[in-house]
């Protein structure tokens, strides 16, 4: 439950808060006195929805098993989207005072808006809504405690980043409109960060780019701290949430008439519980994602490659090094320079269950054996011996192989054509 709710916060929570931040800046008008683009933003979110939806089938089903062929010019879009959308909200005021002198103007932030929420959307929900496929553990029953665990685990990370944004839009009228603005361009900025440091990696990976030293450090740093990065995103709310609180305090309550002295104290006391209620999602949010995360990541070390027979472009396995029943890890270089790693058990009934250690769902971290089960090493999920060498959900990804008397063979062909499930 805690590990479905952490991934789920953590991967929901950008797109809330961007989608929460770009309407307070853009909303304009009451009633029907509204722009013709008023719900672009709503028909961007549900484009990146649906997209998500799609490729996350797409990758379950493993139509699609490689993610770079899609992220690459996707965090290309999200890189450029996030730049045009920093603009924006810093050119926000002027876009949306007296707008109807100048609908188009707003029409196109609108328009561009759309666009970054929806590639937002659809670069972050694939990896959340692939937790669906693991409710229920191969081989359990549907409905079992654990799967009804992992449920409300996935829908109150859900639920949590939704609210911590409705909580933060509560202070568009009760905070000075500098500070929002201010936490709405960090907020952007650390997300164009979270987009380019992906977007680098995958450059570095291709060899596309060569970062000098410093820079690859820097992208070293970036990368194992993306969660950090993603707690910045709600903590920068610090700043409406204080100039807020400081702004209930400080309301005067004397008015010309008692009405107008009611309204000062009413704004006073909204002001106070704005701010305070969003330090509370603030605190939420950072506690869930060091001290939660902190509780699932217990250190699992996958055990060492054995050594094998690798001549002329074949690989041999003899029974006798995997005959007992246990998990057997192997490591192969790739011809394109890509370390790879593949596993070996034998099943009940004398079969034998080969793959690559990796899936479609987690990628390439791994499986341990625990208590006579084979585990998926980010997931934490079972997998049933009985389908290890067929596609799907979090089993590992299956490759051709020969058994021969004695011994398993393997085309090193074979490996080489599946290296990027490993880059």
């Amino acid at each position: 439950m805690l590990l479905q709710y952490v991934t789920v916060l953590q991967g929901t929570l950008a797109p809330a808060l961007l989608i929460m931040a770009l309407n307070v800046m853009l909303t304009v008008g009451e009633g029907r006195d509204k722009p013709v683009s008023r719900y672009w933003r709503l028909a961007g979110f549900t484009v990146g929805f649906v997209g998500a939806v799609v490729f996350a089938t797409l990758r379950a089903t493993a139509v699609i098993n490689q993610r770079t062929f899609i992220n690459y010019p996707t965090l290309w879009c999200c890189v450029i989207l996030d730049i045009a959308a920093f603009i924006i909200v810093l050119r926000a005021r002027a876009i949306t005072t007296h707008w109807h002198s100048h609908p188009a103007r707003l029409n196109i932030a609108n328009a561009v808006t759309a666009l970054a929420i929806a590639a937002t959307t659809f670069r972050a929900l694939p990896d959340v809504i692939l937790r669906l496929t693991i409710f229920v553990e191969p081989g359990d029953p549907v409905f079992t405690s654990d799967m009804l665990l992992r449920a409300l685990g996935f829908a109150l990370g859900a639920a949590t980043a939704i609210v911590a944004a409705c909580i933060f839009r509560t202070m568009r009228s009760t905070t000075p409109h500098w500070s929002f603005t201010l936490a709405a361009l960090l907020q952007i900025a650390l997300l164009f960060a979270t987009h380019f440091t992906d977007l680098a990696q995958i450059l570095q990976s291709k060899r596309i780019i060569s970062f000098p030293t410093e820079l690859f450090l820097l992208l070293v740093w970036c990368i194992n701290h993306q969660r950090a990065m993603a707690i910045a995103m709600a903590v920068v709310f610090l700043i409406p949430s204080i100039a807020s609180i400081v702004k209930g305090f400080t309301t005067p309550t004397a008015g010309s008439n008692e009405a107008v002295v009611r309204a000062h104290v009413a704004f006073g006391r909204r002001a106070k519980a704005a701010g305070a209620w969003s330090l509370v999602a603030i605190i939420g949010v950072s506690v869930a994602l060091t001290y939660g995360v902190a509780q699932t990541q217990k250190v699992i070390t996958l055990s060492p490659p054995e050594q094998y027979s690798l001549k002329n472009g074949v690989a041999t396995i003899t029974f006798a090094q995997v005959s007992d029943g246990h998990l057997h890890r192997f490591q192969y270089k790739a011809k394109d320079g890509t370390v790879m790693r593949f596993i070996i058990i034998k099943k009940n009934g004398g079969a034998y269950g080969i793959g690559l250690d990796a899936c479609e769902n987690c990628g390439d971290a791994g499986y341990y054996e625990k208590d006579g089960k084979i585990i998926c090493k980010k997931c934490d999920v079972a997998i049933n011996l009985a389908t290890i060498g067929f596609k799907g959900g979090c089993n590992p990804i299956p490759f051709d192989y020969q058994v021969k008397p004695g011994a398993i063979i393997i085309q090193t062909s074979v490996l080489d054509a599946l290296s990027a499930h490993f880059q």
